[in-house]
């Protein structure tokens, strides 16, 4: 065990930051680097992970909600035909983080996904980057920040009309889908993907 491993009251082993408070062990209890294969699925968090460049997850996760509700839920199809004005509302909306680079971003986003279709969906083609082997990190040190894939996968959006998907974006994504699983060795999560044996 190491010290970046907390034993909760429950007797369950984490990751400091999923151990700092109820919204975050919630979030890597359930749901963080468990598969997610939906378009609308794969939209919601790459479009997440975009908001949160620059910030912290805890932000991004405390305003979910009310990201749900101005996006659309994330239905691309509907985000892809927001307006002048759905785009002015979004910057009046407090309960999300208003960064028109951002919200533009989500807005292309969507269209793009669209757009991906004729590929055969935005979360197959991402999950066609899913790398072979996984990280087995130990120490929070050893969780890569990017990888090989991350760096493809990044430069493959971008051909095709995606923003604010950097390679550092894209592996958090890969980590939150569970395409790589970063869970700690020793965490009560480690494997619980089902993908990694």
């Amino acid at each position: 065990m190491t010290e970046d491993l907390v034993i909760g009251e429950d007797g369950l082993a984490r990751p400091q930051w999923a151990a700092s408070n109820d919204m975050l062990r919630d979030y890597y209890d359930s749901e963080w680097g468990m598969p997610v294969n939906t378009e609308a699925g794969v939209f919601e968090r790459l479009s997440l992970e975009c908001f949160q460049s620059g910030l912290s997850w805890a932000i991004i996760l405390s305003k979910r909600e009310a990201f749900r509700e101005a996006f659309a839920n994330f239905d691309p199809e509907k985000v892809a035909l927001f307006t002048e004005n759905d785009f002015d509302s979004l910057m009046d909306n407090p309960g999300i983080v208003r960064n028109k680079l951002k919200i533009r971003a989500t807005i292309a986003n969507a269209e793009a996904t669209l757009m991906m279709r004729e590929e055969g969906g935005l979360a197959d083609f991402i999950w066609s980057f899913q790398p072979d082997a996984t990280p087995i990190p130990r120490t929070i040190a050893e969780i890569p920040t990017q990888s090989p894939e991350s760096k493809e996968l990044a430069k493959a959006l971008k051909k095709r009309g995606f923003r604010f998907v950097g390679p550092t974006t894209m592996f958090a994504l890969m980590e939150a889908i569970g395409m790589v699983d970063t869970h700690l060795v020793g965490s009560h999560r480690r494997n619980s993907s089902g993908i990694w044996a």
